[in-house]
């Protein structure tokens, strides 16, 4: 795949639930239309010109070489890293990505510092075999495949991405689940149950709505909605024993971590 260099890599993310981030390639494959935030950046920002182009990612070659000057110096301020907050380290059918990942948490993991990852891709089972502080999560907003092709058109398959899930919570991994942006019923019905039954074996969920989308905004009483599916969340999570985050601006009462 293409590359590209970058002069930095680790930062101090601004979202609500992160500490260091690092995004080590550029553009996603996934080609998420929801729409996709860190897309709408990319353009907005000139680091991208269109949607093909976004969907071409490159992958950034000096990854482990940035690592290793920046570790030493900010590994003291450091409480965990994620991957990726705008992009994905496991992209679907690219195996240099999930390679370059898996290498870069495992410096990570040999300085002290844990991570986490989010991904729409295969988690791989390689990742059992990191330390054990790491946590992994996936996407899932549904598990109708007819929408995923549509919303996400080039990330896996919900069940495969599931199943990835499973298979290192049976290894002893940490495991958490995403589930944002959550589609609004004029975009897809279904039973936000379902979905939470399918991951009732992860250690913590995090619940969102979609934003950015004049569809979801134009639904009838869709604040009131929202509310009612975080609470909905929030009762099984409280009935499971599973750590719950509602993102900001989904329940209309304060954030619940």
């Amino acid at each position: 795949m293409k590359t590209i260099t970058r002069k930095t890599m680790l930062y101090k993310t601004g979202v609500e639930y992160g500490d260091y981030t690092m995004n080590h390639v550029q553009g996603c494959a996934h080609g998420c239309e929801y729409p996709c935030y860190a897309m709408l950046m990319a353009k907005r920002f000139g680091r991208v010109k269109s949607y093909a182009e976004w969907c071409e990612p490159l992958l950034v070659s000096n990854t482990l070489e940035l690592l290793d000057k920046e570790i030493p110096r900010l590994k003291s301020k450091i409480k965990s890293v994620h991957l990726c907050f705008t992009t994905d380290p496991f992209m679907y059918g690219y195996d240099e990505i999930a390679h370059m990942s898996i290498a870069a948490m495992r410096k990570l993991n040999d300085a002290g510092i844990p991570c986490s990852a989010l991904s729409k891709g295969i988690l791989p089972i390689e990742l059992a075999e990191l330390s054990s502080k790491n946590v992994y999560g996936i996407t899932l907003v549904s598990l109708d495949e007819r929408y995923r092709e549509k919303v996400e058109p080039g990330a896996a398959p919900y069940a495969q991405r599931v199943a990835a899930l499973r298979a290192l919570h049976d290894r002893g991994c940490k495991t958490w689940v995403s589930i944002e942006p959550y589609p609004s019923p004029n975009l897809i019905e279904q039973d936000l149950l379902a979905i939470l039954d399918a991951v009732s074996f992860v250690d913590r969920i995090i619940f969102g709505r979609t934003n950015y989308n004049k569809a979801v905004s134009a639904y009838p009483g869709v604040k009131r909605w929202y509310d009612d599916r975080a609470r909905e969340v929030i009762a099984f999570c409280d009935q499971h024993g599973i750590a719950c985050h509602i993102k900001k601006g989904t329940l209309m009462d304060a954030p619940r971590s």
